[in-house]
């Protein structure tokens, strides 16, 4: 019996302990929960930290748009597409044709054109040498041809926004320090020069001072160089020019283009020096 009682009072004694020692267990598991939360409290505040950071970070923009970017300042070289290359963006509303290598008349009547005014037909007509030495009885009918001449002349540039004109390049040496040709034909001081009819008609540049840039790699100038011969007065240039405005003067005016592109050959043998597209 009291063998009996001995082990039921032992049973209860650990039962007792057991319980004892549940709370601190508990708390033992507690405090885990807790450890192992606070890495992740740690976690969830390092946005925070960072965020003075970010936003004294100064925002960058992708590659893509800073490559376009830095294109869109530079005069690109090199071979282009024709089929590939931007769209041609419009000259003076409603101008779309465009002139070939006009020849000094076809410019005074553009001038005309442009500025809105009337030429004088009239005058120009009794100043043609054929009326003028025309036999007496010859000069009615020599009148209706050269006044229908004139106005078929002025008609033809009706429209006209674009030019496309070959000169000498003036091409320079290559500047290893800025990595680049200018072409001095096309420099903001060049003017073209027409004169007919005691007018006169000057063609500016206006972006000449981007066009004139011609950026080459340092081993592509060497190439460049080995073609031209060190002559740069041996290579012609043909260019794309789109007309922007028109300022008259007295006896003639100004007409102001935007250099689209141009292509660049040597004239001895006709060797492709260089295809360049302005952007914009």
């Amino acid at each position: 019996m009291r063998l009996l009682t001995g082990i039921v009072l032992a049973g209860l004694f650990v039962a007792a302990c057991s319980d004892g020692q549940s709370p601190a267990a508990a708390g033992s598991q507690s405090g885990t929960t807790l450890a192992a939360g606070t890495p992740g409290t740690q976690t969830a505040s390092a946005p925070t930290a960072s965020a003075p950071t970010s936003a004294k970070a100064t925002p960058v923009m992708p590659t893509s748009a800073t490559t376009q970017s830095a294109t869109s300042s530079t005069t690109q070289s090199g071979s282009f597409n024709a089929s590939a290359a931007p769209a041609r963006a419009p000259a003076l509303p409603g101008r779309t044709g465009e002139l070939v290598n006009p020849d000094d008349h076809a410019m005074i009547f553009l001038y005309y054109d442009l500025a809105g005014v009337q030429p004088p037909l009239d005058q120009w007509v009794e100043q043609d040498n054929r009326v003028t030495f025309a036999a007496a009885f010859d000069k009615a009918a020599m009148r209706t041809t050269v006044r229908a001449e004139l106005e078929s002349a002025a008609a033809a540039v009706r429209g006209v926004g674009f030019i496309r004109v070959s000169m000498n390049a003036q091409l320079s040496d290559y500047d290893p320090t800025y990595g680049e040709f200018s072409v001095r034909a096309l420099a903001p001081s060049s003017t073209l020069e027409f004169s007919a009819r005691s007018h006169k008609i000057s063609v500016r540049f206006g972006n000449g001072r981007v066009a004139q840039i011609w950026r080459v790699p340092p081993a592509e100038a060497q190439v460049i160089r080995d073609k031209v011969g060190g002559y740069g007065s041996h290579v012609t240039l043909d260019a794309l020019l789109r007309i922007l405005s028109v300022q008259p003067g007295y006896a003639g005016g100004t007409i102001t283009t935007e250099v689209i592109e141009y292509e660049m050959r040597e004239t001895r043998r006709g060797l492709t020096i260089g295809r360049v597209q302005v952007v914009r």
